[in-house]
């Protein structure tokens, strides 16, 4: 707290030291004017008058008029808007110290084929404005749906993931990867101002979108149809996320919130000793344990108070015309968030089907029910969670008429730690009803079931720390045969995970043994903690410590050339590129348990944890040697050519066409340690991994056609239709053959050198009805047909693992509807009040392979099963709001109301000859509200209640031979209320 405090002396004394030199500057001058109706020549009242750079606002009066006063010396556009008349922006407007400009303005009605009259460069009124956003979606030659800074920032989207929400026909996986119509992250192209970036994440090769606060995030754009000049694998679509860009004007912005969740407040938090986040997400002093050696640190949770959250931005830019015509700006931007999260409510079951046509019952993870001896899976569980994340952008750009070129550093850091008690008593309730364990001659403390479903206790700490960089350079300039554009960026991506720790006991209460008549007489046994391990290995003790880091960098390149040309009455273009990307990733892992620490056992009563007197006793931790590092290589190259070509100029039809030849090269070379194992393609058993074993290398060049339609028969109509062919690619994880475990005694994975990349023909159409400026009615419908689909399934050899495969076929179609309306013009009354929404209805369904329908026709499990829906993919998602702008009093309310459907998470399997069920994520709501108040000319404060509907998040067991669904996983997130604070000031 130290360091805050410091910190925000600091930022008090700049503040301070900035603002009487703002009031020191030259003497101000003003700007009058008066607006008239351009058909009848009569003064306009009622008209909102804006300043682009002082953020001042006027209405006009009865007679036309408008004042602004106290403008500091300067050249300044304005923006005139008024209901019923085409919003227009002024030629540039001088002021002189001590003077008062003249401006008179003429504006238009709402009627399209006046826009001739009107300036329409929507960019200079924002580029995150919904209007900007519009007419780049018309001007596309792509279907494109974008989200903007405004919309971002009353819906209370933290980020780049939680707004892309907001985006009709998307959703996130895992709260950080891109699901764009259903298809998750290995369709889906994520990008930074068009850069394909590195990742971390050791499953995906997805960016997480999360490391991107709204505080540096201009617009998020999503084009959902695959053009040549996007990449390979835009099946689903391409997220791209733009930074904010140099102001034309010398801007300083300042924002500082503080919040607070339902769940933390007044909680029972739950972390560890040394737990926490530090303020700059840097922990150290988290040195490797070193092998055979005792335990030292903290293995347990404990309850603490629960922390503050609170953020803070500010960004400082402009931008300077020199006589020379040359324009140089820049931009600072930094942010800090503090985040919290916990539950306390929270389930997860494990359950399967026995004999077909049962009920489900609790899975036997260890053990089996025929011996008495067996452990189930029916946890409660408590979470928290602390979040730091910080970052900055600098952008510098230099313009000229004909060229611009701009540099631009992007850097994110977010330290996580996140606890979990998981505790199962309520495996002895199910075996053992009205069971209590203070009654050691009751039900299921008898010698003979003692052992039946103990009390299971695990404890998981696991901090990490993300690092995202990005240094980027572009540039665009006017060449005698059209437009050159290129791009080139440096970027990295780390996980640095120094220490997770995993700590197991059961327990089992005094029990009663009756002994042998006549030869041992009955005895109460104590009650006592023993070991209890992820997996039935002999070897393994009760704690498993894993030290892990990857490390990805990239080279991305692309150059662009565009070349207009005109048919009769129709413009169109020719675009050649180049595209070049390289990404070189290193895999580190470290793991160590308490070998041979098997016969241990702690005395004491189930509430006692004995993860809290362990440090007090002796444990020697070893280092493993299964552990498997690799190196990975991705290159991907392209060449692309395509053309806008008016069939009909006068008829508005216009094709979009072209081919893009990619190439993609894949290598993992592993480097494995001495006791490492792999499994050969067709081996039943393990076999030692000598280096070189299990590498893999694949290339393959692929050939991606796309063809589209557009057609404008009317001028507030347009239909378009487009084909096109795209691929999804294989990640490192799911190519190499070894086994690999997030820790010691977890879930297996084992990949594939075999699996093929999935080829997907993409179909689209699209009808938009456009009633005026800002209005949009707009229905699309779409089809994905993919060949050799990559999915997840469950195989058994002498154990159960995890392994990708491609499935024959899948197929995925749905409709997306969205709606645009100013009520306003519906009803005088109503002036103000915007709503829209957005609806995406999805049907999917992949083909099994023969072997799976094989394994479900099997006697002891009889669920015949020949397809099943896609995972990922949510059967519907909602998103409607409603916004409200007094711009008297300077007040905007925004109600933003989202609903995702259920999505398939994990397809039906079986185990040890018994039947699992298919999981799926259960239909959830969020209702946001937001109110922000303009507090004189430079101040707004804002205040946000987000999820306020709280509804339970569940995952559940579904399927035809179980009836209804069962709960898997339940908890809840809690209602955020937050309040802040931001101030412009123009320079």
């Amino acid at each position: 707290m130290a360091t805050w405090r410091t910190l925000g002396v600091l930022v008090l004394a700049v503040m301070g030291f900035v603002f009487p030199l703002h009031a020191a500057q030259e003497q101000a001058g003003s700007i009058r004017g008066v607006v008239f109706d351009k058909e009848r020549g009569v003064p306009l009242g009622g008209v909102e008058v804006s300043n682009l750079s002082t953020k001042q606002r006027e209405t006009t009066s009865e007679q036309g008029t408008f004042l602004f006063g106290s403008v500091p010396p300067g050249t300044y556009r304005l923006v005139f808007a008024k209901q019923g008349y085409v919003k227009q922006v002024s030629q540039p407007i001088v002021v002189v110290a001590g003077q008062l400009a003249d401006v008179d303005v003429q504006l238009a009605g709402d009627f399209f084929e006046m826009d001739e009259f009107v300036v329409r460069n929507d960019l200079d009124l924002g580029a995150g404005s919904e209007a900007a956003l519009l007419e780049l979606r018309f001007d596309s030659p792509s279907l494109l749906d974008s989200i903007g800074s405004d919309l971002m920032s009353r819906a209370g989207a933290s980020d780049a993931a939680s707004a892309l929400r907001l985006v009709s026909g998307a959703s996130v996986q895992d709260g950080k990867f891109a699901v764009i119509r259903g298809l998750p992250d290995r369709y889906v192209s994520s990008q930074l101002n068009g850069v394909r970036l590195p990742t971390s994440d050791e499953d995906k090769r997805a960016v997480e979108l999360d490391q991107f606060p709204s505080a540096v995030i201009e617009t998020i754009q999503v084009s959902k149809t695959f053009t040549p000049n996007q990449q390979g694998d835009a099946s689903g679509g391409a997220v791209d996320v733009r930074l904010k860009r140099v102001p034309d004007e010398a801007i300083f912005e300042f924002k500082a919130q503080i919040g607070v969740n339902s769940n933390v407040a007044g909680s029972d938090f739950i972390s560890y000793k040394g737990g926490g986040v530090d303020v700059w997400g840097n922990k150290g002093g988290l040195g490797a344990q070193k092998s055979g050696t005792d335990w030292d640190g903290a293995v347990g949770t404990t309850r603490v108070g629960a922390p503050d959250e609170f953020k803070w931005s500010a960004t400082l830019g402009g931008k300077q015309e020199f006589e020379s015509g040359i324009a140089v700006g820049g931009l600072l931007s930094f942010f800090y968030e503090r985040d919290v999260s916990f539950s306390d409510d929270g389930k997860d079951d494990s359950l399967w089907v026995e004999n077909p046509g049962d009920p489900l019952t609790p899975e036997n993870i260890q053990g089996s029910s025929s011996s008495g001896d067996f452990k189930t899976a029916l946890f409660d569980l408590v979470r928290g969670s602390e979040t730091v994340q910080w970052g900055g952008l600098a952008a510098l750009g230099v313009e000229t008429e004909e060229d611009s070129v701009g540099v631009a550093y992007l850097y994110t850091r977010t330290a996580e730690d996140s606890v979990t008690l998981a505790e199962d008593t309520r495996g002895k309730e199910y075996y053992f009803p009205g069971y209590t364990p203070d009654d050691p001659a009751g039900p299921g403390n008898g010698k003979d079931d003692v052992k039946s479903a103990p009390y299971i206790r695990t404890e998981t700490i696991e901090y990490t720390e993300r690092t995202a960089s990005s240094l980027q350079f572009n540039g665009s300039h006017d060449v005698p045969i059209g437009e050159f554009t290129w791009n080139y960026a440096i970027s990295s991506a780390t996980l640095d995970q120094p220490d997770k720790r995993q700590f197991g006991e059961q327990w089992y209460p005094d029990s009663f043994d009756p002994g042998i008549p006549d030869i041992l007489p009955p005895t109460i046994n104590p009650e006592f903690h023993f070991p209890f391990k992820p997996s039935a290995s002999i070897t393994l003790g009760n704690l498993q410590r894993i030290y892990k880091r990857i490390d990805e960098d990239s080279r991305f390149l692309s150059a662009d050339l565009k070349m207009p040309f005109q048919v009769e009455d129709g413009d169109g273009y020719v675009q050649f590129g180049v595209f070049g990307d390289r990404v070189e990733r290193t895999y580190d892992q470290d793991s160590y348990s308490n070998f041979s620490d098997t016969g241990a056992k702690y005395f004491a009563p189930w509430e006692d944890f004995w993860s809290a007197a362990w440090e007090s006793q002796t444990h020697i931790v070893s280092g493993a040697n299964t552990d498997v590092d690799y190196d990975g290589e991705q290159n991907i190259e392209a060449f692309y050519a395509m053309v806008e070509l008016p069939l009909l100029p006068n008829d508005g039809l216009s094709v979009v066409g072209g081919a893009r030849i990619e190439s993609t090269e894949i290598s993992v070379q592993n480097h494995p340690e001495s006791g490492a194992t792999w499994f050969p393609p067709g081996s039943v058993g393990p076999v030692q991994l000598i280096p070189g074993a299990g590498d893999v290398s694949i290339e393959q060049t692929d050939v991606l056609p796309a063809l589209g339609l557009e057609w404008r028969p009317f001028d507030k109509w347009t239909f378009r239709a487009s084909w096109s062919r795209t691929i999804a690619r294989q990640t490192f994880k799911e190519l190499t053959p070894i086994l690999q475990q997030e820790f010691l005694g977890g879930p297996i994975f084992i990949g594939d050198p075999g699996l093929r990349t999935s080829d997907v023909t993409n179909w689209d159409l699209r009808a938009e009805y456009v009633p005026y400026k800002g209005g949009l009615a707009s229905v699309s419908f779409f089809r994905k047909d993919i060949t050799d689909a990559i999915e997840y399934v469950q195989r058994l050899i002498a154990f159960t693992f995890t392994t990708p495969t491609n499935y024959p076929s899948g197929r995925l179609q749905g409709v997306e509807l969205e709606w645009r309306q100013d009520l306003g013009r519906l009803v005088d009354e109503l002036d103000g009040l915007s709503f829209g929404m957005n609806a995406t209805f999805i049907d999917s369904v992949v083909k099994l392979p023969p072997d799976e329908v094989a394994d479900f026709l099997k006697p002891e499990i009889q669920a015949p099963i020949t397809e099943r829906d896609m995972t990922a993919a949510p059967e519907h998602l909602y998103n409607l709001y409603l916004t409200y702008d007094l711009p008297d009093t300077g007040t905007q309310l925004g109600l933003f109301y989202t609903v995702q459907g259920d999505t398939l998470l994990a397809g039906p399997g079986e185990s040890k000859g018994n039947f699992i069920p298919s999981i799926y994520a259960a239909e959830y709501d969020t209702l946001n509200f937001s109110v922000s108040q303009k507090l004189g000319e430079h101040f707004k404060l804002q205040i946000q209640a987000k999820n306020l509907t709280n509804p339970d998040i569940e995952t559940v067991y579904r399927s035809q031979y179980i009836g209804a669904d069962v709960t898997k996983t339940s908890s809840s997130k809690g209602i955020d209320f937050s309040i802040a604070l931001s101030a412009s000031f123009a320079l």
